[in-house]
């Protein structure tokens, strides 16, 4: 028996792959699949996928092009979720800012670098007007980290989807003091080259029946709202508002206009240096490109 081994963050989004990997679709052929919850973001999956010690990651689009320039061995077989991701922007729940307005020396709580935590400011500080030479960043690994370091003394910034810290902001440990949305679809499938040669065809079918499964998830959400809330401590009522904001990939296909105008963001915050060849980073023999 082979192991595909699969890594996402422990997040809502991914409530459609953990629904096929359950369901173990290729026992019959020998293949069980494995997944793997990392709460340090995107810039670890990167690292995991570098490293050999993941196959397939679900992994924010700007990170894996950050990566992928950068060297990493794998290539995007599809989109995952094609809605930008709504950032938070947290602060301690003791501090006396309040507002955006009120920042001075824009400093960040990060997963890691090269993660869209880090990323990300890079957006908001446009947004902002800040200098992005001038940004500083704490590496403190995952959520559980920034909760631990946040003190009322500096508004050290922590950037995160923000319903998976509601249940924080909620009882005032955290305070959400704005929002930013990623300027590109948020979630990609990143698969190793090693694991492409590997096992091949098999990699897109599992894709594709995540596909019909977030397809299902869009087409009928509400028979879904109350394990999803289970499953990831949060009130339906949130999830009911982060499924209207939610839209998952559900065919084999990305926009060339999108991903061309994403990539002269990122080329312009210096997330990446040049506008990369679809060829490069993608499959292209297993997606559209239209438009």
């Amino acid at each position: 028996m082979k192991t595909l081994r699969i890594t996402g963050v422990p997040e809502h989004f991914n409530f459609p792959w953990k629904k096929v990997v359950a369901a173990q679709p290729f026992e019959k052929q020998g293949i069980t699949l494995q997944w793997a919850d990392e709460s340090r973001g995107s810039g670890q999956m990167n690292k995991d996928l570098r490293e050999d010690k993941t196959d397939i990651a679900i992994v924010l689009t700007e990170s894996f092009l950050k990566d992928f320039e950068a060297g990493n061995p794998s290539k995007m077989i599809g989109l995952h979720v094609k809605s930008p991701l709504i950032w938070g922007i947290h602060i301690s729940g003791n501090s006396p800012v309040n507002s955006l307005d009120e920042i001075i020396d824009p400093t960040f709580l990060i997963s890691r670098i090269g993660s869209g935590s880090q990323l990300m400011s890079y957006v908001l500080g446009k947004r902002e007007g800040w200098n992005s030479e001038n940004l500083d960043f704490k590496t403190v690994n995952n959520l559980p980290g920034a909760l631990e370091v946040m003190t009322s003394e500096k508004p050290e910034m922590f950037l995160w989807e923000k319903y998976t810290t509601k249940p924080w902001v909620d009882t005032k440990q955290m305070k959400r003091i704005g929002e930013v949305p990623s300027p590109w679809p948020c979630f990609a499938i990143i698969a190793s080259n090693k694991a492409l040669a590997e096992f091949g065809e098999l990699i897109f079918q599992l894709r594709d029946l995540v596909y019909v499964a977030s397809q299902k998830l869009q087409s009928d959400s509400n028979s879904v709202i109350g394990e999803i809330s289970r499953n990831y401590a949060l009130s339906e009522i949130d999830v009911k508002e982060w499924f209207a904001q939610t839209l998952w990939a559900t065919e084999a296909e990305v926009s060339k206009f999108q991903l061309d105008k994403s990539m002269e963001i990122m080329k312009e915050l210096g997330i990446i240096t040049n506008k990369l060849p679809f060829e490069q980073f993608l499959v292209a023999d297993h997606i559209s490109i239209i438009d």
